[in-house]
């Protein structure tokens, strides 16, 4: 009787075990899926971007199953504390995030923050923005730091009307129509935009802010973090970090990693 027991509490143990590790092996990306060239739905239907094949390289270095969750990036901090993924990681300025209450792993990019535009719009520099509409996306880094409190508040006091929008595709497509007369937006994603549909479409050559991007984990994950950015540095050591960069059309001399 006594070793049927054993046998039954042992075959419990296991099963646990074997439960506990499915659940760590499960990674949940948070992105924000309309942010090009960083996180997108592609043409496929299926979701791509430089983070995102950067996530998915990492995790196939450490034999866990990745799963990409689209999120609301006004609320990302809250569906991550919320336990509905594991980490952002979408084009995410760290530089906004508060080291005491999150995680936050090692940055692998430099980030401007740059005005984009249109020719006719009468913008050249920072200057020529003051009393024009500007857009930005809710709860980017653009959008916090031209807020009150923001460390380009001043700035952002300037224009005639800073105009918030879900994402920055519908910002892009306000501007094309002339509904705004600039976008306050991170380099990476206004390089993009601009090789999409020409050069009809330029950024001041100055920036208003430069920061950097991360990914940001919940405070307790500081385990996780490390994981992922071991498994990084191999990315960087092998150059996937540098060829995913010109893959995607991103500036490789952004990228502030190097494998030495």
């Amino acid at each position: 009787m006594m070793k049927k027991l054993l046998a039954m509490i042992l075959v419990l143990m296991f099963a646990l075990i074997a439960c506990a590790s499915a659940e760590q092996t499960a990674f949940k990306m948070g992105i924000d899926a309309e942010y090009p060239p960083y996180s997108y739905l592609g043409d496929d239907g299926a979701y791509t971007g430089y983070d995102v094949e950067m996530c998915q390289k990492v995790c196939e270095i450490l034999g866990w199953e990745l799963e990409i969750v689209p999120i609301n990036w006004d609320t990302k901090l809250i569906q991550l504390d919320a336990n509905e993924i594991d980490c952002i990681w979408s084009g995410l300025t760290i530089d906004v995030i508060d080291p005491e209450a999150y995680t936050i792993s090692m940055a692998y990019s430099d980030n401007s923050q740059m005005i984009l535009t249109k020719k006719g719009n009468g913008i050249e520099s920072l200057d020529d923005v003051a009393g024009k509409t500007v857009g930005v996306q809710l709860g980017t880094s653009a959008d916090i730091l031209l807020s009150e409190g923001g460390d380009a508040a001043d700035f952002g006091a300037s224009f005639g009307e800073l105009v918030r929008y879900e994402n920055y595709n519908i910002c892009f497509t306000e501007l094309m129509a002339g509904a705004i007369d600039a976008v306050a937006i991170d380099i990476g994603v206004a390089n993009g935009k601009i090789e999409e549909y020409g050069d009809e479409y330029f950024t001041v050559e100055e920036p208003f802010a430069a920061e950097k991007y991360g990914i940001c984990f919940r405070k307790d994950d500081a385990e996780m973090c490390a994981q992922v950015e071991e498994a990084f540095m191999q990315l960087v050591a092998d150059g996937t970090y540098v060829e995913l960069a010109e893959k995607y059309g991103l500036d490789t001399a952004a990228l502030c990693l190097t494998a030495e």
